[in-house]
């Protein structure tokens, strides 16, 4: 893999990681064909996380008004935000846009300037774990063949973790290594 600072050439650090964790044609195509799956749920995937979030209070704490209690505008906006994102992943493209789009993502993740301050990147990672168990629930419930519910399931794994590296590149020094 190319050395150097990521950000500066994303798209080629995205091809080159998809290619590490053997991220090809045939799981990209797995990802579009079931995205009709996800994206049917797409409400109750999105309400089924910041439910989870609510229940933590490292996590809830970004979705709390000054009264301490949820605040519906703020989950909404997140839910579309969210949403956005499951739309942009189900279309499994590895362009310069996507990868941009997931770069900027991550950054306002990492780079909160409004009260509770930045989300931890274990947050990062921990929320994209809840995704991939909601994703391999959704194929073994709807796919009939148990080996297409598990190439989804692998499908998106690999995808997510490609995310998950964009999103956590807000989070790293600005530093060559």
């Amino acid at each position: 893999m190319a050395s150097g600072l990521p950000a500066t050439d994303l798209p080629r650090f995205i091809r080159e990681l998809a290619e590490f964790v053997e991220l090809g044609e045939a799981d990209l195509a797995a990802v579009r064909r079931t995205a009709p799956l996800v994206l049917a749920r797409e409400a109750a995937f999105t309400a089924a996380l910041y439910d989870h979030f609510l229940r933590f209070p490292a996590s809830a704490s970004f979705f709390l008004g000054e009264d301490g209690a949820p605040d519906a505008e703020r989950l909404e906006r997140r839910k579309h935000s969210l949403g956005r994102w499951l739309r942009t992943t189900a279309e499994a493209a590895l362009t310069s846009e996507a990868s941009y789009y997931l770069l900027a993502v991550g950054l306002s993740h990492s780079h909160r300037a409004t009260a509770p301050g930045a989300v931890p990147p274990h947050l990062m990672v921990g929320a994209i774990s809840l995704a991939q168990t909601a994703l391999a629930r959704v194929f073994g419930a709807e796919l009939d063949d148990p080996t297409a519910a598990q190439a989804a399931s692998v499908a998106w794994n690999k995808l997510l973790l490609v995310h998950l590296a964009v999103l956590l590149l807000g989070y790293l020094p600005s530093s060559r290594a």
